[in-house]
């Protein structure tokens, strides 16, 4: 881990934070790639169960680095633009949950970051841009493209991407851009209290339900049924289902193992 991301663990939860507060959190290469390696690391781990997506300071994250637009080939420009989905990638493939804990400006590729991941719980001083074309960019940057018009409809995403307006919180969570509004001093313990209750679950159970999720967007009914039928007949042969089922029937919280 390097100075630019920090990682701590909360039980079962992982939380990471970007830390270029001086920067408010701009994404450079070694932030890049350090939150990639950290989140692929978090998916091989069994002990972790959720993700918590942080930034520190006055925002969650302000976008991409503009010290990294320097001047490039097009397979330089290429080669880069796709490695910053990287991490957007690793989101997308992971069986677990991760909640992006989102406070002050979530602009440009923090938008995306926070877009990507599953869950979406705001401060009520956060605010949301889709920048890039202000800067001549296509407005499409970093996952905007296609987590946008899934998340809040093709009308709402064109009006973002294409006039580069600023959201602020409460109109976020009105279009469905986030789940949750928090006061800033409660951020914190909303954010833990649902990354607890998904971290208790069977991890099993979590990672077939976000792939089915997750596929049923690109999909027709007919493959997602399959696809359905197919998770849920692992889950119903495992031992966390059977330990959910008796914990029912006894009247107590399960303990799910993973198996």
């Amino acid at each position: 881990m390097t100075e630019s991301l920090l990682s701590e663990r909360r039980g079962s939860v992982l939380r990471l934070t970007l830390n270029r507060p001086d920067k408010l959190n701009a994404i450079d290469v070694p932030l890049l790639d350090a939150l990639t390696a950290a989140l692929e690391a978090a998916e091989r781990d069994p002990e972790v169960r959720a993700i918590v997506l942080a930034g520190a300071g006055r925002a969650f994250c302000a976008g991409a680095d503009i010290g990294q637009m320097i001047e490039r080939t097009p397979d330089d420009w290429e080669r880069t633009v796709d490695h910053y989905l990287d991490p957007i990638r690793a989101i997308s493939r992971m069986g677990k949950p991760v909640v992006a804990r989102l406070h002050g400006n979530v602009f440009g590729g923090g938008l995306g970051l926070a877009i990507a991941c599953d869950f979406r719980v705001a401060a009520d001083d956060a605010r949301f841009c889709a920048p890039f074309v202000k800067l001549a960019l296509a407005g499409c940057d970093m996952s905007a493209g296609y987590f946008l018009p899934r998340l809040i409809g093709l009308g709402r995403a064109t009006d973002m991407m294409m006039t580069a307006r600023v959201v602020e919180a409460g109109e976020a969570l009105a279009i469905g851009l986030v789940g949750q509004l928090a006061a800033a001093s409660e951020l914190d313990a909303a954010v833990d209290a649902l990354a607890g209750k998904l971290a208790a679950f069977a991890p099993r159970t979590t990672a077939f339900t976000k792939a089915a999720i997750r596929r049923s967007v690109d999909r027709d009914m007919v493959a997602e049924f399959d696809y359905e039928i197919f998770a849920q007949v692992q889950c119903l042969q495992s031992a966390d289902h059977r330990e959910g089922v008796a914990a029912f029937r006894e009247r107590r919280p399960p303990v799910f193992r993973g198996v």
